[in-house]
């Protein structure tokens, strides 16, 4: 009998200026048997090294060190491709400010969560974020979706892309933070649908991936 396929291991790159923070971090994901952290990362400029020497799957970031902080060093590695291209930054921090969420989001992070967060749901944010997904604290969803509603007004309608009903349907499951094939078995479609869906959806909105996707549908108040 064949042996069942275990799930691949998880590489992440633990950027954290401070050594006891940063190991405990280490430490925590060290519980896990499908994390490995290969590297860890006293800045945003090591941050971005390492990912290039690495190619880790995930960047665990801090945002305020010294030198090249986490939000700089997130658009750096992102425009860089994060090594062969498939490298994501998931932000873990002690801030929560509006302008350090959208300073994160507009960089390419794919998660924001804070370090004040129970240890499972930090383990399972670096997973989700592995597998594409985007994570958002509780709280900091909330306040983000605050900003947009209480900032500039929403644009005149004949600005505003349309998006199909089905397209709205697709990215109101992102935002509720599903993965495509979660998204397809809710929807009883395909993944190659999803996937095309969110193509379209990227396109109408002139945005390259999924959380600015989302943010981008809010600001325009779609979701």
């Amino acid at each position: 009998m064949a042996k069942p396929e275990t799930e691949p291991v998880i590489r992440v790159v633990v950027a954290d200026d401070h050594p006891i923070v940063r190991a405990g971090i280490v430490g925590l994901l060290a519980t896990a048997d499908d994390i490995e952290v290969v590297g860890e990362a006293a800045d945003g400029e090591e941050a971005q090294r390492l990912t290039a020497e690495l190619n880790p799957d995930l960047v665990l970031m801090d945002l305020r060190m010294p030198g090249v902080g986490g939000v700089e060093a997130t658009a750096r590695i992102l425009a860089a491709g994060g090594a062969d291209g498939s490298t994501r930054v998931l932000v873990l921090t002690t801030y929560e400010t509006d302008d350090d969420i959208i300073g994160a989001i507009e960089a390419g992070a794919s998660g924001y969560l804070l370090k004040a967060a129970p240890q499972a749901e930090i383990i399972e944010g670096v997973r989700a974020v592995a597998r594409g997904q985007t994570v958002l604290a509780p709280n900091i969803a909330a306040m983000l979706v605050q900003r947009v509603r209480s900032g500039t007004p929403a644009p005149e309608a004949a600005d505003t892309p349309r998006l199909s009903a089905r397209e709205l349907q697709v990215l109101k499951l992102v935002a509720a933070g599903h993965s495509n094939p979660q998204i397809a078995a809710a929807l009883f479609i395909g993944e190659a649908t999803v996937k095309t869906h969110l193509l379209h959806v990227f396109e109408k909105l002139a945005v390259s991936d999924r959380t600015r996707a989302v943010t981008r549908a809010m600001e325009l108040g779609l979701l």
